[in-house]
């Protein structure tokens, strides 16, 4: 992963999202603006071996601490509070979110030039790609 640290990437495409967004229970009016913006993604990792992913817009600013293995508390950018653990398997971060209700799971993988991101809900999946800055 070491050599995907420090890169943004901004949303290029996404397929889905609308629909990812209504069946975890986004309101209407939030999906409008989620569907309008182009995020900036960014993966940084600390001296403590935690990362902090980042995903910045003109909307809303995240910010997602973790150390890979360990489970974490976690307030989605649309507000659930889930449990949250995120793995690595090569270039690529597995990370799972549940709640009372729900467990979704994003996929997010880097390469040179994308990072693809696949968020699956239920029997939805969305599929966004960002491209390097």
């Amino acid at each position: 992963m070491d050599a995907f640290l420090n890169k943004k990437y901004k949303l290029s495409s996404s397929k889905h999202f609308d629909e990812y967004m209504e069946a975890v229970g986004v309101g209407i009016l939030t999906r409008k603006m989620g569907n309008c913006i182009s995020p900036v993604v960014e993966l940084t990792k600390n001296d403590d071996e935690k990362y902090t992913l980042t995903s910045n817009s003109t909307f809303k600013n995240t910010a997602t601490v973790f150390k890979l293995g360990e489970e974490f508390d976690e307030e989605t950018p649309d507000g659930r509070k889930v449990r949250s653990i995120i793995t690595q398997d090569g270039n690529t971060l597995v990370h799972k979110q549940k709640s009372d209700k729900l467990e979704t799971t994003i996929i997010r993988e880097f390469k040179p030039d994308e990072l693809k991101m696949v968020l699956t809900v239920n029997d939805i999946t969305c599929t966004r790609i960002y491209k390097p800055l």
